[in-house]
């Protein structure tokens, strides 16, 4: 079978969309099906995967509208592909796409059927961030995108609405997606929305072998190098530094966490414009030497730090899914999350904990609760890992999909 997926965000550096497109493409791959990407220009030049092949295409550097230029420079590469080596199905990453009517109907009419991922949506992300500014999180609309995202979220909302429409099947990343597109958009009485919860690479991110010596040489070096004794625990958190997730929250809270527990450390990684804010803030709160946050990491040292953590913690306030938390998880790292949208589908109090969204005393205290068993964090780390392993994977990804393409294959 040849699969076109047509994505913005790729290979895996470029966020959860990357990530997901990348490893799904190499796992159908394998299985002996031929892959063809469409991405935007200027992208990191991407591993190379026998079965794939990459195409990339011009996109206008304008926030949001974007997904308009990309769109259409994609439509056309795609049919240009399609003539020579006809594509089977046609798998759409959205919101970063924006087709219209017309273009979906070119689509199905002369290449093949439409699937489109539902990777959360435009307003969904709006909301986030209005949310984010309810609770006092630092420059919420300093970000150029975020600013234009805005005023802009419910023109671009009506290609969401194009492609529940007009694809042939949609998939929502999560149940809470799927409500959201119910909820916010006009969906059709008959309509075909499937959910599937994205996996994570579970061969990068692998639980510490406590009774490995060399695991636990590195365990020793990776903490040492944010002041983490042998009697101290280390707290992680990793995401877009960006108001939506939440880190300016959990700098409050970790006041609290660190005045009943001296001993704790916070590590933030992410790439974004508010790390100097955040540090300032740190410091203002008194946290200098306590709080590090990493605006670069390789994939391989952050699979480290996840597994040298004794916690994840992921404050976010909107997302279609999440990968952190199951990156985390398959490290064998317990997660503390919100109670809220699609979080609850994937953390439990089996593998970590849960506190309520915008509520800094409970962030704190579920935190110090989680921290105050050292053998239950254990437990609850072996129980993630089994969850992810059987549940999250892109092997199963890679079957669920095709199930899916081969459906509406005429």
């Amino acid at each position: 079978m040849h699969i076109a997926m047509l994505s913005a965000e790729y290979p895996p550096r470029w966020g959860g969309m990357g990530s997901t497109v990348f490893h799904l493409s190499a796992a159908l791959a394998e299985m002996g099906h031929k892959i063809s990407i469409i991405t935007r220009k200027g992208m990191d030049k991407p591993p190379e995967i026998n079965g794939v092949q990459v195409f990339t295409v011009s996109w206008k550097k304008i926030p949001m509208e974007f997904t308009r230029s990309y769109g259409k420079y994609a439509l056309r590469k795609l049919k240009k592909i399609n003539e020579i080596n006809p594509v089977d199905v046609v798998h759409l990453h959205c919101p970063m796409i924006s087709w219209d009517e017309k273009q979906f109907e070119k689509c199905k009419k002369e290449i093949a059927p439409v699937i489109s991922s539902l990777h959360g949506s435009w307003l969904g992300e709006r909301d986030g961030l209005f949310i984010a500014s309810k609770y006092k999180e630092s420059a919420v609309w300093a970000n150029p995108n975020d600013l234009i995202m805005r005023f802009t979220a419910k023109r671009y909302a009506k290609f969401e609405n194009f492609a529940i429409n007009h694809s042939n099947i949609c998939v929502a990343n999560s149940n809470a997606t799927r409500e959201d597109f119910l909820n916010r958009y006009s969906t059709p009485n008959d309509w075909n929305c499937k959910v599937i919860h994205w996996g994570v690479d579970t061969d990068m991110f692998l639980p510490l072998r406590r009774d490995d010596e060399d695991d636990f040489t590195i365990y020793s070096e990776v903490r040492s190098r944010f002041n983490v004794k042998e009697d101290s625990y280390l707290l992680l958190a990793v995401g877009r530094l960006a108001a939506r997730k939440g880190f300016g929250m959990l700098l409050q809270s970790f006041v609290k966490v660190k005045k009943e527990s001296p001993n704790s450390f916070l590590v933030i990684v992410g790439r974004g414009q508010l790390r100097s804010r955040l540090l300032k803030q740190a410091k203002k709160l008194g946290l200098e030497g306590s709080v590090f946050i990493e605006s670069s990491m390789k994939f391989d040292e952050l699979a480290l730090l996840y597994r040298v953590s004794d916690i994840v913690v992921y404050p976010s306030y909107y997302e279609g899914q999440g990968l952190i938390p199951l990156e985390a998880m398959a490290s064998g790292t317990p997660v503390i999350t919100v109670n809220h949208g699609p979080l609850p589908e994937m953390v439990d109090n089996s593998v970590g904990a849960l506190f309520t969204m915008g509520d800094i005393n409970s962030m704190s205290e579920i935190i110090l609760s989680e921290l105050n068993d050292k053998s239950k964090l254990l437990e609850k780390g072996r129980a993630g890992r089994n969850l992810v392993s059987e549940k999250f994977t892109f092997k199963q990804n890679a079957i669920d999909f095709l199930n899916l393409y081969q459906s509406i294959i005429i």
